[in-house]
């Protein structure tokens, strides 16, 4: 299975501002340099973010953005199966062009048991357990020297 890049970049968002202390509220455009995406990418995700509850987001002076709890604890498999959506791996329902295999297909079932053995093995781990060590030093790394 391969993730969107939109969901690579959440995870992304969502990881550099784990590794974020109190005195700290970065912008959506502080995120985006430190991450190496472009800004206008960085705010649809913040937007999708926000909407799960995952982070927080403020405007203007004194604004920026901030994880929430939820953030921190959520399983990385619930955050990918949200960011993702609950489609199958192949497109068998297209209806311009539908599977002639649809009715009698093992591969389909085979596809969604794949799928879920994957975010199974995601749904332990959590944001706080994907920016411990080694990842924690480089996250924190860029926050004071964004990539070029």
């Amino acid at each position: 299975m391969r993730l969107t890049k939109f969901t690579d970049l959440a995870l992304r968002v969502t990881m550099r501002l784990a590794v974020v202390d109190d005195t700290e509220v970065p912008t959506s455009r502080e995120v985006a340099d430190s991450v190496a995406a472009p800004y206008t990418h960085v705010a649809k995700v913040v937007s999708r973010l926000q909407h799960l509850g995952v982070l927080e987001a403020r405007r203007g002076r004194g604004g920026g953005l901030e994880l929430t709890g939820r953030g921190r604890a959520a399983s990385v498999g619930w955050l990918v199966r949200e960011l993702e959506g609950a489609g199958d791996v192949v497109g068998c329902e297209d209806p311009s062009a539908p599977c002639p295999l649809r009715g009698a297909c093992r591969l389909r079932t085979a596809l969604r048991e794949a799928q879920e053995a994957f975010f199974r093995v995601l749904d332990p781990l959590t944001v706080q357990d994907l920016v411990g060590t080694p990842a924690r030093p480089v996250l924190v790394r860029l926050l004071t020297s964004p990539p070029v």
